[in-house]
C-alpha cells in the first residue's frame, strides 16, 4: 500500500507545480504582449544590450568625443550590430575634424534616409577583417575592405598610411582594433 501512496504524492506535487507553471505562464504571456509593443519601436540586436564587461570598437568610438560623428553616420547606416559582432574587426576611424574637411553639406546629406546605402557602403569601406597593429600593416599593399572594396597602403616615413590618412592612435577591443585616423576614406568611384 505504500508504493501507491507514494506514487499518489508524487503525481499531486508535479499536479501542483503544473498549475503553477501554468498560471505564471499565463501572466508572463501577458506582460511579454505589452512589453512587446512598448519595444515593437525600439531597435534590437547586439549592440544596445548594456553590460560592463565588453569593449568592443563601437563602444570605444561611442565613448570618444572625437568620434561623434562617426557614430552618427553609424546610427543613421544602422550599421551598429555589426561593429559589436565577434570579430575580429579592424576599424579605421576618422575623428570629428576629418568629417569636417569633406565639402560643405557632404555629412548632412549623407545622414539623410534615402543616402543610407551609400553612407553604409562609405562606412564599410572603413571596415576591415582582421586585428593588424600598425607595424603589422606596413606588410601590405593593399586591404580587403568590408564593402568588399580595396585600400592602399603606402609607408611613409617608416608609419602605414591607410588611403593616404595617417594612423593617429590605435586601440585595442575585445573584438578588434580600432585605428583612428586623420581623413575620412572614400571608396573608389566605378567608371
Amino acid at each position: 500500500m505504500k508504493p501507491i501512496k507514494h506514487l499518489f504524492l508524487v503525481f499531486a506535487v508535479a499536479a501542483f507545480f503544473c498549475s503553477c507553471k501554468d498560471e505564471n505562464n499565463n501572466a508572463s504571456t501577458t506582460t511579454s504582449e505589452a512589453e512587446t509593443n512598448v519595444q515593437s519601436t525600439e531597435r534590437t540586436g547586439q549592440a544596445f544590450i548594456e553590460d560592463d564587461v565588453s569593449t568592443t570598437v563601437l563602444s570605444i568610438a561611442i565613448g570618444s568625443k572625437d568620434h561623434t560623428t562617426l557614430v552618427a553616420a553609424v546610427q543613421a547606416a544602422q550599421l551598429e550590430n555589426v561593429l559589436v559582432n565577434a570579430g575580429p574587426l579592424m576599424v579605421f576611424a576618422p575623428t570629428n575634424e576629418a568629417f569636417a574637411a569633406l565639402p560643405e553639406g557632404t555629412v548632412e546629406n549623407l545622414l539623410k534616409p534615402e543616402n543610407k546605402d551609400a553612407l553604409s557602403n562609405i562606412l564599410k569601406y572603413h571596415v576591415t577583417p582582421g586585428n593588424y597593429s600598425t607595424d603589422f600593416l606596413k606588410k601590405f599593399k593593399k586591404l580587403g575592405q568590408a564593402n568588399n572594396g580595396y585600400v592602399k597602403i603606402e609607408v611613409v616615413d617608416g608609419e602605414p598610411m591607410i588611403g593616404g590618412a595617417k594612423i593617429l592612435a590605435s586601440i585595442k577591443a575585445g573584438n578588434g582594433i580600432v585605428h583612428v585616423i586623420d581623413k575620412v576614406l572614400l571608396p573608389p568611384t566605378e567608371d
